[in-house]
């Protein structure tokens, strides 16, 4: 069986929790493509709850 600090010395990045930051980090574009997964998915369901499409529901339709 293969330890955790072995495995912290090969890799750093593996066991490091990412840390926030500002700007184009990996942590942020990370973050960002979660709520944008989640904001997809909200809308979605809102789509199928009320039967409207997204365009009409704005009223662009």
């Amino acid at each position: 069986m293969i330890k955790d600090s072995n495995i912290a010395a090969s890799n750093p990045e593996a066991s490091a929790e990412p840390t926030p930051a500002f700007g184009w980090t990996r942590y942020a574009e990370r973050i960002n493509g979660r709520f944008a997964m989640v904001g997809f998915v909200a809308l979605l369901l809102l789509e199928l709850a009320t039967g409207q499409t997204f365009f009409s529901w704005l009223g662009l339709r």
